[in-house]
């Protein structure tokens, strides 16, 4: 392969993009009244449509699923018209956009809960650290664990989200089964104590999510769903005591339904046979964490990725695949308008024409 395989098309699943930069899903906090999308959002998802692919930001697919202030949902109709917003403001620049499906599970807080209700998990473990709550942070609670009966309603929920993003615009949607949310906590042995059919051995901890993909199937076709796993990233006290087995073995359970991708987060410290993992899944493959256009270019030189997600660069960077293509200087991220505000550091980064560059 040749450098410029960067910005060369491929095929994803039911879509054909025009290159393989793909903007990695990133919580901004700017949801509107009622946790819906407003215009300020659209037009930040517009500016970046020259993507191959944009994936949103996470957005609940139930209130129960909520655990940060000002986060998108796609559960009302308000809701739905706000991203319909953004996916009609995208799709007039010749972008295409999934929408990120999830459910935050334990990493919640009371306040942020219909009824001021305990968060839910596959245990009741109390992870460590502080929620994010309106009033500022607030030390985790112990989660209620679910019962089995609720299980059907959590999968209903995925699949009702994934029939309002097909109804709001989205080309398909990302089943957010990373960085210590729900799924994640069933995937995980370290979180999920049951000694159900939802707990126990990786192939009971694994059934959930692979219930809801095939709840989201049902109403959308495979090639239009993609999933996100991060195995070894700690966030949200998240651990495993055999991460490369856990995820070979969901791998290898994911490799025949037709997904679009599996969308990768390598961030972690420990050892990780990420070739490995990519052999066990054997389709499309999107790496994410830390990657610059070298970086880049070598994971697509070397066969290591399909396609690559950046996230903070995407963030400063509204035209990131020219500034990528011109090895031009990118915009400095300003981590203090990271999470909620309004346009300053999330509309208002220049692009290469206004810099005179």
């Amino acid at each position: 392969m040749s450098a410029a395989d960067l910005f060369e098309p491929a095929r994803v699943g039911a879509l054909e993009v025009p290159n393989r930069i793909v903007m990695a899903p990133m919580t901004r906090n700017r949801a509107g009244a009622g946790d819906a999308p407003r215009a300020l959002n659209a037009e930040y998802y517009a500016q970046r449509a020259a993507a191959g692919l944009i994936i949103s930001e996470a957005s609940q697919i139930s209130p129960e699923g909520k655990g940060y202030p000002r986060t998108p949902g796609i559960h009302s109709a308000e809701q739905v018209a706000g991203w319909r917003l953004v996916t009609e403001a995208v799709h007039r620049k010749g972008g295409r956009i999934f929408l990120q499906l999830w459910h935050v599970g334990r990493i919640s807080h009371p306040s942020l809960q219909p009824n001021g209700q305990l968060p839910v998990a596959p245990s009741a473990l109390k992870p460590a650290g502080d929620a994010m709550t309106m009033s500022g942070p607030q030390p985790f609670v112990e989660p209620r664990a679910l019962e089995i009966g609720e299980i059907p309603r959590i999968i209903a929920a995925y699949r009702q989200a994934a029939v309002n993003a097909r109804e709001a615009g989205f080309d398909g949607v990302e089943v957010h089964a990373a960085n210590g949310y729900l799924l994640d906590q069933f995937l995980r042995d370290g979180t999920n104590r049951r000694t159900d059919a939802y707990g126990g051995p990786v192939q009971q901890r694994a059934r959930l999510l692979l219930e809801v993909l095939g709840a989201v199937s049902s109403v959308l076709e495979a090639g239009r769903i993609g999933v996100r796993l991060s195995p070894i990233n700690p966030f949200n006290d998240i651990r495993d005591s055999d991460p490369q087995r856990t995820f070979d073995y969901l791998a290898s359970q994911l490799r025949g339904l037709g997904l679009a991708y599996l969308h990768v987060y390598q961030a972690g410290s420990d050892p990780f046979d990420w070739e490995r993992l990519r052999r066990a899944f054997g389709g499309t493959f999107i790496v994410n964490g830390g990657y610059d256009r070298a970086r880049a270019i070598a994971a697509l030189e070397t066969g290591a990725a399909d396609l690559v997600a950046f996230g903070v660069p995407y963030l400063a960077n509204p035209d990131l695949v020219e500034r990528l293509r011109r090895g031009a200087p990118l915009n400095t991220a300003s981590p203090a308008t990271f999470y909620g505000g309004e346009a300053e550091g999330y509309t208002d980064y220049p692009a290469l024409a206004s810099t005179g560059t």
